[in-house]
């Protein structure tokens, strides 16, 4: 018979493999997103397994688009619930998907009166003042739309 083995990893391994700084893994932790990670029994630090970086990789990928710390506890603790808890992660993860999409406009719009001003400043370099000013103006009214998006 042979013993079997569990690849364990250190803190600084975890955060290279999740990408999550090991501040956020211990804050992670701390707060109970994570199950506590067990301890070396000689130096007391962090061993994690192949259950605990499995766990963690999802709660980084829950992070990288933006979940809230509120939102991510929520979708970790009804990932337990498997079939019970799917109704609210498919109307959490929705409303996420709308967030998102709001967010593309919204930067879209940033990005397209940076275009004008690039266009502004070539036509002022060109000494093209009617073609500036009638670009002006049409940066002057996309700004107003970010504006009133930005108070929304």
């Amino acid at each position: 018979m042979t013993a079997s083995t569990t690849r364990t990893y250190t803190i600084r391994e975890v955060a290279t493999l999740t990408g999550l700084p090991a501040s956020t893994l211990r804050y992670y932790e701390t707060i109970g997103l994570i199950e506590p990670v067990s301890r070396g029994a000689s130096s007391g630090h962090r061993v994690y397994d192949e259950t605990d970086l499995d766990r963690l990789t999802g709660v980084a990928c829950l992070a990288a688009i933006g979940l809230s710390i509120d939102d991510m506890r929520t979708y970790v603790g009804n990932s337990r619930l498997g079939r019970d808890g799917a109704r609210e992660q498919i109307d959490m993860l929705t409303e996420h998907a709308a967030h998102l999409a709001r967010e593309a406009e919204f930067l879209e719009l940033r990005r397209a009166y940076v275009g004008l001003k690039t266009d502004y400043w070539r036509a002022v370099a060109a000494g093209d003042e009617v073609r500036a000013d009638q670009i002006g103006e049409q940066a002057h009214a996309l700004a107003g739309q970010i504006r009133s998006r930005e108070n929304h």
